[in-house]
């Protein structure tokens, strides 16, 4: 929660927005993010996207992307943050896409996920391998991970480009 503190903080220092785009976190981020106080000063919003229909028609994920890649892959997640992004007018938008098992699927094995980072100077792709996690331990994880990942992302873009310093709270 710390972190998410943090990251509140430091958008709403910048006056900054944020958005996201999930699939097999199931809202968990904007969760995470909803329960600190004061979160509907910087949160836009997002699309829980479970199913490839979703992402499609949501997400405006190119199904071409879906067919040939996959949902569970580099490209789907980049689409997913940067889709997210534009839609919503965010100015940073985080992407969750990915296997918690317990099996594989698309020929992929469970616990692959790619996340994405999106803002105006571009997307941030991260890759993780969860072996032998259990389903919650690897949706948590990622949700943890890519929130001080997004916080990492805001103070190298925004440190020294606006007022203010997105300090460790």
């Amino acid at each position: 929660m710390e972190t998410a503190e943090a990251l509140l903080s430091c958008a709403r220092d910048h006056h900054v927005t944020i958005a996201a785009c999930e699939s097999l976190t199931a809202g968990l981020f904007m969760a995470t993010l909803a329960a600190v106080p004061g979160a509907s000063d910087v949160l836009r919003g997002g699309f829980v996207t479970y199913t490839n229909k979703m992402k499609e028609w949501l997400a405006h994920v190119d199904p071409v992307i879906l067919e040939q890649y996959g949902a569970v892959s580099e490209r789907c997640a980049r689409a997913m943050a940067e889709n997210t992004r534009v839609l919503t007018g965010a100015d940073y938008a985080v992407s969750f896409t990915g296997n918690a098992g317990p099996s594989g699927s698309e020929g992929k094995p469970a616990g692959l996920v790619y996340c994405a980072v999106a803002s105006g100077t571009g997307c941030r792709i991260y890759r993780y391998d969860f072996d032998h996690a259990s389903r919650n331990d690897i949706r948590t994880g990622v949700v943890r991970d890519m929130t001080e990942r997004l916080l990492r992302v805001m103070k190298e873009e925004l440190n020294g480009e606006k007022t203010g310093n997105c300090q460790e709270r």
